[in-house]
């Protein structure tokens, strides 16, 4: 759901600043768009490429909702960058940890922006948080990366010269404790008669209502 007055963060406010009035805006992995809705005005052109159509339906109609003019596109990037036009500014907000080839994807998005790419990410991976439920489960120690900091390093080593701005933004959490247990059982593998223990780790070991956020961006 995209609210009627979207709060301005730090990834909204370098994409604002490359935007001129009447501009136009790619929002890939748009959900129902609020990357690209914070950014109107000054767009009058919005984009929203997602695999998800229900996504894209929602995307719609919070355009017409706004009285913005709007174009969508179903499939992931860059995939679908093809037949997708450029725009002034291209958006991709808690995208890139679920990309498998992350360099043609980071190339397309600079092929197809006029003036800057603005990227929005966790400096960790959102499941990161779990690693001390495995730890305490399994034995098992995770993978600290890839992080925020990597995606810049790989950038450089293409040609791209990116800047990086770090903030803390509030992190969304599952206010149903039998819920969150159920599905944390499930994403660690235990048994259905362990969901109790569980309940107790997470009672425990409360989440932090904040996380650690990255905006990445550069100039094309």
């Amino acid at each position: 759901m995209v609210p009627d007055v979207i709060e301005s963060s730090p990834s909204h406010e370098r994409a604002r600043e490359a935007l001129l009035k009447g501009g136009s805006v790619l929002d890939v992995g748009c959900g129902a768009g609020v990357a690209a809705f914070a950014l109107t005005p000054p767009a009058r052109l919005v984009i929203g490429v997602d695999q998800q159509s229900q996504m894209l339906a929602e995307f719609r109609a919070n355009a017409e909702k706004r009285g913005v003019a709007c174009e969508t596109y179903e499939g992931s990037w860059p995939e679908v960058a093809e037949g997708t036009p450029s725009a002034d500014v291209i958006t991709a907000h808690h995208v890139v940890y679920n990309v498998g080839d992350i360099v043609p994807f980071l190339r397309s998005l600079d092929d197809h922006a006029r003036a800057r790419v603005v990227l929005e990410m966790p400096d960790h991976h959102p499941l990161s948080p779990m690693s001390a439920a495995w730890r305490h489960f399994w034995q098992l120690e995770r993978p600290q990366g890839p992080t925020s900091s990597d995606l810049v390093d790989v950038l450089e080593e293409i040609g791209i010269g990116a800047h990086r701005q770090t903030w803390s933004g509030a992190l969304r959490t599952e206010q149903n404790l039998g819920r969150t247990a159920h599905f944390m059982r499930i994403r660690l593998c235990l048994p259905h008669e362990r969901e109790d223990e569980v309940r107790e780790f997470l009672v425990a070991h409360p989440a932090s209502p904040e996380r650690a956020l990255s905006t990445i961006w550069w100039d094309t």
